[in-house]
């Protein structure tokens, strides 16, 4: 296939593909390295000896900054793609290599492609590395997190709220994930409020322990002391119930809701549209939701603002023009941050919040880019 002057996938291609590869490798390093090294410093105290006089192993915290590093990593993944755009061509002006391509004809237009298609994979393997990271290892991280920053070998969740599969509002006194052995999930202090047939119904609980029931093939709470009675009725006497009934929710459901009020950001594209789906009035899972799909796309429109400046030939503002696209990117990362605040307290719409400043920076780009001296 040809483009330009140029087959898609030739020589050119391969040999700027490989150098933006090779510097997105030590642009990988040299970011998501300072950021482990600053979590380092800034969790330090997790290698101190505890209250009790135990101490977590060390192992154990190496293995918690090794599960981080994908997470770390989707968080400055647009910086580092726009880092490895500036030492590639950095490399091609070193060698004067643009100048001789550009007097063998081929626009700095097409001779940039390999990079843009670069940025394009890397917003891919973003959205895929969140969902992915988040599903395999994510639950492992947080539960080494907790370990560590709690200080305790049993993780425990109090007070959590959550919304069941239909929509039904429960309160957990406290949870834990899973302890014992085999490992089971149980809860405590159950508290929940559904309405069925029409009839507002309170459900209260000591105790539940997630089990599969292998006479119906399902899996569902058992509880202990569970009680439900009809909410306004206090003189008709409650019924004893021993399985919750009428409320669908799951330990994994339990760990994503405590996400949710913790660490938002940290939610999957699936996590928060099943939030969203759940409570759709919220205008937080709204705008994350919108934000995970614009997130990556950063990593495109920086490539548009920054190449641009990379690629001046004008002796003397080489200079100039790696300090000006770095200032555009800052203003991007600045404006988006502001918008999706403003999404995320209900000022403004969830769509407008998150896509605006891709439309505008990308807009502004692609002027930049057009415009490119070839």
């Amino acid at each position: 296939m040809m483009l330009g002057r140029l087959k898609l996938g030739g020589h050119v291609d391969r040999y700027v593909g490989a150098l933006f590869a090779a510097s997105y490798a030590t642009a990988f390093l040299l970011v998501v390295g300072l950021m482990v090294i600053l979590d380092l410093a800034s969790k330090i105290d997790y290698l101190e000896p505890w209250e009790d006089g135990g101490q977590a192993p060390t192992l154990l915290a190496l293995r918690f900054w090794v599960l981080n590093v994908p997470f770390l990593y989707l968080q400055v993944a647009p910086f580092v793609t726009v880092i490895a755009a500036m030492f590639t061509a950095t490399r091609l002006r070193k060698n004067n290599e643009i100048v001789a391509m550009l007097a063998a004809g081929i626009s700095a237009h097409r001779l940039m492609l390999p990079i843009l298609l670069g940025g394009v994979v890397v917003a891919l393997a973003m959205f895929g590395l969140r969902e992915g990271a988040t599903r395999t290892i994510g639950v492992q991280r947080d539960f080494v997190h907790d370990l560590l920053e709690n200080r305790r070998y049993v993780r425990v969740f109090e007070g959590q709220w959550l919304r069941d599969r239909s929509g039904n509002v429960i309160r957990l006194g406290r949870f834990y994930p899973a302890t014992g052995e085999p490992p089971i999930a149980s809860v405590e202090d159950v508290q929940a409020i559904i309405r069925e047939g029409g009839v507002w119904q309170s459900i209260r609980a000591d105790r539940g322990v997630y089990v599969r029931y292998e006479d119906e093939d399902d899996t569902g709470w058992q509880l202990q002391n569970g009680w439900i009675e009809e909410v306004g009725r206090e003189a008709i006497v409650p019924t004893p119930i021993q399985r919750l009934r009428g409320i669908e929710f799951t330990p994994h459901d339990v760990i994503v809701a405590h996400k949710a009020s913790t660490a938002p950001m940290e939610l999957s594209f699936t996590e928060v549209r099943e939030l969203a789906r759940r409570d759709p009035d919220n205008v937080q899972w709204q705008t994350l939701m919108q934000y995970h799909l614009s997130f990556p796309v950063s990593n495109l429109v920086l490539l548009l603002v920054a190449l641009p400046f990379l690629l001046r030939q004008e002796r003397g503002r080489g200079v100039e023009g790696l300090v000006l696209g770095c200032l555009l990117c800052l203003f991007y990362f600045a404006a988006d941050f502001v918008a999706r605040a403003m999404g995320m307290e209900g000022a403004i719409g969830p769509v407008v919040a998150t896509w605006l400043p891709v439309l505008f920076f990308g807009s502004l780009g692609v002027v930049l880019y057009d415009s490119m001296r070839t």
